[in-house]
């Protein structure tokens, strides 16, 4: 890739020795590419030598539209580099860092796409003349924007099963390059591992779980740095960050056992309440779905209608205090019509359902990302990964191999 350099070089003053180790104490706010700053520490009869030429400054990349997504690297030779600072056209910074002799410099972050840059360095020669040089590039514009729709939201509480979750609009084949931008931190240390998933949708996803579930009153932060990052073929380029900041909640889980016909709600560790439900009509594609699903919304009043979940016109029916546990239409909700089978048989299309009375007092216990573990002989299996939160079906070593940095 072609670079640019320019000589940072100053003349030794004896009334710029001030204003020099002033200028070296704090990142230079507007220099030129040729340098102008006075020698620090040089002493007034300090004369030019061999060992004083101008610094050659060389920043990668140079010019126009140059690709995006590779870090800016700047080299000095014939001195050292006392300051970088490369700053885009919102004012915005690129941290990076220095080698040990000084002599380079590479940002931590990626150029982005359509983006101008300015870099601003500081120098000092081999025999002590401080200077300053400025270079600027741009890249190329993404000829494709990829975007991220991203759970939980932030300042929320969620459940102890809540995973992070990223949904991608287009397809990620650098799948390795985009995990290394997503940085999880917590506020006890917590284990966990990103996994790749196929989101129900068909798009690409990728969920962060702990081993185990969370310890309530957890912090938890996600900083996905992807602005310069390429999703790779037909995925095009991420030109923004993402941020999200939650709370883990009360450990609650909703114990659904389909062969007594009972649920049961237990908040650390004490049963609060149980309560007679009536589960999918064993035999066929009206069966519920067994294993932990995890609750994803809280969606209230709703129409349901089985033409949208693939049986035809069994239904179509507002129903209340429905509580979404899987994308494939698997929902805890009242069900005042199937009132005689509550406790005693499953007979529904696949939900869980239970009174009016009962499903209100649930749906105001429980919050999104509370674990269902939902058991039972006759089910239509176990739920998947991709099939809202189902990661919990899966060991934990399991879990772990679908990272792509491992």
């Amino acid at each position: 890739m072609p670079s640019t350099r320019v000589l940072a070089h100053a003349r030794v003053r004896a009334t710029v020795v001030a204003a020099a180790t002033a200028a070296l104490l704090a990142p230079l706010a507007a220099c030129s590419s040729s340098g102008s700053s006075g020698a620090a520490g040089t002493g007034a009869d300090a004369k030019p030598g061999a060992d004083d030429r101008p610094v050659t400054v060389t920043v990668t990349p140079e010019g126009e539209r140059v690709p995006a997504g590779g870090p800016v690297r700047v080299t000095a030779a014939g001195g050292r580099l006392t300051s970088v600072t490369v700053t885009d056209a919102e004012g915005h910074k690129l941290a990076g860092k220095a080698a040990a002799d000084g002599r380079s410099w590479v940002s931590d972050r990626k150029a982005a796409p359509g983006a101008r840059y300015t870099v601003t360095t500081a120098t000092r020669t081999e025999g002590g003349t401080a200077g300053s040089a400025e270079a600027a590039f741009t890249t190329a514009p993404a000829d494709k924007v990829n975007k991220v729709d991203w759970r939980p939201g932030a300042a929320s509480t969620v459940g102890v099963a809540q995973p992070i979750s990223l949904v991608f609009d287009n397809p990620v084949k650098n799948k390795a390059e985009v995990e290394k931008q997503l940085r999880v931190t917590t506020s006890n240390r917590t284990e966990g591992s990103w996994g790749w998933l196929t989101d129900w949708s068909g798009r690409d996803r990728v969920d962060w779980r702990p081993k185990e579930y969370w310890k309530p009153g957890t912090k938890v932060t996600l900083n996905a740095e992807l602005n310069g990052t390429d999703s790779g073929a037909a995925g095009g380029w991420f030109v923004r960050d993402y941020t999200t900041a939650f709370t883990i909640g009360a450990r609650q889980i909703a114990k659904v056992d389909l062969d007594r016909h009972r649920l049961t709600l237990v908040r650390d560790g004490r049963t609060v309440r149980r309560i007679p439900v009536s589960g999918g009509t064993p035999g066929g594609d009206k069966r519920s779905w067994r294993g932990t699903a995890v609750l994803m919304a809280k969606e209230g009043t709703i129409n349901m209608n089985s033409e949208t979940v693939g049986l035809g016109d069994a239904y179509d029916k507002m129903v209340e205090h429905s509580m979404r546990l899987t994308w494939s239409g698997m929902y805890a909700h009242a069900a005042p019509w199937n009132a005689r089978y509550f406790g005693n048989s499953n007979q529904s299309s696949g939900c869980i359902g239970m009174s009016d009375a009962n499903a209100a007092w649930f749906y105001g216990q429980v919050r999104p990302g509370d674990p269902f573990e939902i058991t039972g002989k006759d089910t239509k299996g176990v739920v998947a990964p991709g099939n809202g939160f189902g990661a919990w079906n899966l060991s934990w070593s399991e879990w772990q191999r679908k990272s792509a940095l491992r």
